[in-house]
């Protein structure tokens, strides 16, 4: 009988990732994500109580998420990405890989300080406008925007919703962040460039033959820059102090939000209704899906891996670790994937040997494929409103040169 259950949990998971990954019918990914968490406890697969403690077990994620996400769009609101993609134009005097350079200087930026879905999500639509305007090729820029995301996203641990699912509420103080991540991710990010650029190649020759005067910021753009600069200072402290990141997260964007409001009144209107919040319960369901799995044995499996991992020494074990969990992540997503492997990584204490090494593989390992990360998901249907097609198989290609490169020197020089 267990067995049978184990394999039913299975088969919903893996039925759930693939819905949430290609949305059959257009239905929206909370709907299967969700869907497979009620029909484990419809089916008897996981008991209530259990999924509603998984739920809640989320609590400091959804906070985080829902402050991210409200601070990208008062930005996007307001014209703060309209503005940045703007003065990158402007600076880049005519040349495309100047562009080039300034669009992913702005998107390391953003993502480090904004995380990794607001680069995907609303700085890609404001560089798509630019460089339709100044009519150079659009592909580098563009795929500059994903790849970034993901390539900068341990520069913080507010750089990606997913270093507080794998570290939870082990998530490191800032000093202990930096100290172990912040030359592997400085290694992450001039890697990437240099591939990306090599990998462009004659797509960026030649000069930019149209020019365009800098978008105007506004004085409630003004005072969305401002608060978004506050608000970046005061995560960077409340992480410093090794506190949980998700109600200051969520209190900044409000206040934020409160004092553009002083200006324009209709802002948090606007703002409320932009956010995308299914993705809060889609992140949930995955919570009560990943619990579930972990009573077919997933959790001490990943536990026994990340063990033999640290027994190859410090940088093999390293690269094992790292590598299998991004491709792991590109077959099922970076976020299940974060969510299991945290588990194994806050359950056992051997595995801390090669927890950092996880955590990069878990962001950066998503660059393979256009399935690996919510980001590079969000990046996608992004375009696809602005009726731009870049298939699987683009995405691969590059991916395919630049995931491995970066990520193997960033393990490089992570430290013991």
């Amino acid at each position: 009988m267990a067995a049978l259950s184990n394999v039913l949990i299975w088969i919903i998971f893996l039925a759930a990732v693939l819905c949430i990954l290609i949305r059959p019918w257009r239905i929206g990914e909370v709907w299967w994500a969700g869907g497979g968490a009620v029909l484990l406890v419809i089916a008897h697969l996981i008991p209530f109580q259990q999924a509603m403690r998984a739920i809640f077990k989320g609590a400091d994620v959804y906070l985080f998420l829902a402050g991210m996400m409200i601070l990208s769009e008062l930005a996007r609101e307001e014209g703060v990405f309209d503005w940045i993609a703007s003065v990158a134009a402007e600076h880049a005097a005519g040349s495309p890989r100047r562009l080039f350079l300034l669009i992913y200087s702005a998107g390391v930026l953003v993502t480090a300080f904004l995380s990794n879905d607001a680069t995907a999500v609303v700085l890609t639509p404001a560089v798509l406008t630019i460089v339709r305007r100044l009519k150079v090729e659009p592909t580098p820029h563009l795929l500059a925007c994903a790849f970034i995301a993901n390539a900068a996203s341990f520069i913080l641990p507010i750089s990606n919703p997913a270093n507080l699912v794998v570290f939870g509420k082990h998530l490191p103080p800032l000093a202990k962040w930096l100290d172990a991540f912040l030359v592997p991710s400085l290694a992450s990010v001039i890697v990437t460039f240099l591939a990306l650029f090599l990998v462009s190649g004659g797509q960026l020759n030649g000069k930019i033959g149209e020019s365009m005067p800098r978008t105007r910021l506004s004085t409630s753009g003004c005072l969305a820059l401002g608060g978004l600069i506050i608000a970046a200072l005061g995560l960077i402290t409340v992480s410093a102090l090794g506190w949980p990141l998700g109600a200051p997260t969520c209190g900044a964007a409000l206040l934020a939000t409160l004092a553009v409001a002083c200006r324009d009144k209709d802002v948090p209107v606007k703002v409320m209704k932009g956010v995308a919040w299914s993705v809060v319960p889609l992140v949930a369901g995955l919570f009560v899906i990943v619990e579930a799995l972990q009573k077919t044995g997933m959790q001490q499996l990943i536990v026994s891996g990340l063990v033999a991992a640290s027994h190859l020494g410090h940088l093999l074990g390293n690269l094992v670790a790292a590598f299998s969990v991004a491709l792991i992540a590109n077959c099922m997503n970076n976020l299940p994937v974060g969510l299991m492997s945290g588990a194994a990584v806050q359950s056992s204490q051997n595995p801390r040997a090669v927890a950092n090494a996880v955590l990069i593989g878990v962001d950066l390992g998503p660059n393979l494929s256009i399935a690996g990360s919510l980001a590079t998901i969000l990046w996608l249907i992004a375009l696809r409103r602005e009726k731009v097609k870049i298939t699987g198989w683009q995405f691969f290609k590059v991916g395919i040169v630049v995931m491995p490169l970066a990520l193997f020197s960033s393990i490089l020089f992570l430290g013991k």
